[in-house]
């Protein structure tokens, strides 16, 4: 098939997307019991536990207060790691479905990218309320967040692109995707700010795209009062522009053998 008549289809097949991700919307709250307090559950929790680091590894106070500092972060986080982890068990979690007709099979990974955004405008509730809280508001800089949401649906559904077909291809990639969003957690700017790393490694640092992000949403939620660093966000979007385009050609690469060996 051409890229043109893939593209074409890709449109043309665009309504699977939405019942793609409300099945799995539905599908995952369907027998919980508190529902959907768990998105608002993990990310609390997460916030506890880093704010409680940074107050046992004694960093100073700053300009915002600690709670809502570690959940900017925790906010692009969250959606990250669900995104990807979302993306990269869709093909097999929807093999039946591969194997019995034919539609691109990008919207798979697209729709499981798509439905954690339920979660993330959960979560974003919740941090708009931490704020009110603390008698925090946002400035001007909040028009710019749509731009650093979109960077980080680009890099998560271009990792998951990579894992859902490398997930195909071998299946012990199931195993990997946990720990890296695992070891991500850590190595992410969440429990402290960019500027707390040396000058000198920042710019290596940055080759971590989750670190442009996590500044990106610090900047446009909190005011502009934590920094953006011109260089450490164009490092980490170059890096997740790079990604997505090689999750992207795997994929497309890949993509006529999934029914094959699904």
């Amino acid at each position: 098939m051409t890229a043109k008549n893939y593209w074409r289809d890709l449109w043309h097949y665009r309504e699977l997307i939405y019942f793609l991700a409300w099945r799995d919307t539905a599908v995952r709250y369907k027998q919980t019991g508190i529902g959907v307090a768990w998105a608002l559950i993990r990310p609390a929790l997460t916030m506890l536990v880093f704010v409680g680091f940074r107050r046992l590894i004694g960093f100073p106070p700053g300009a915002v207060p600690e709670p809502i500092l570690v959940f900017a972060a925790v906010l692009p986080w969250q959606f990250f790691s669900s995104a990807l982890s979302e993306a990269a068990g869709s093909l097999i979690g929807n093999a039946n479905l591969i194997s019995k007709i034919y539609f691109p099979r990008l919207l798979i990974p697209l729709a499981a990218v798509a439905t954690t955004a339920i979660d993330f405008a959960i979560t974003l509730v919740l941090l708009l309320l931490l704020m009110l809280w603390y008698r925090f508001l946002p400035g001007w800089q909040l028009a710019a967040l749509p731009i650093f949401l979109l960077f980080a649906f680009g890099l998560s559904f271009g990792l998951g692109l990579l894992f859902a077909a490398l997930n195909v291809e071998y299946r012990d990639f199931r195993y990997i995707v946990p720990f890296m969003v695992q070891f991500g957690l850590f190595v992410s700017p969440i429990a402290f700010s960019t500027s707390d790393v040396p000058a000198q490694w920042r710019a290596l640092y940055a080759l971590n795209p989750m670190v442009g992000i996590i500044d990106g949403f610090r900047w446009s939620l909190l005011g502009g009062r934590v920094g953006l660093n011109p260089q450490t966000l164009a490092i980490s979007a170059a890096v997740a522009a790079a990604v997505l385009m090689l999750g992207l050609w795997y994929f497309r690469r890949m993509e006529h053998s999934f029914a094959d060996r699904i």
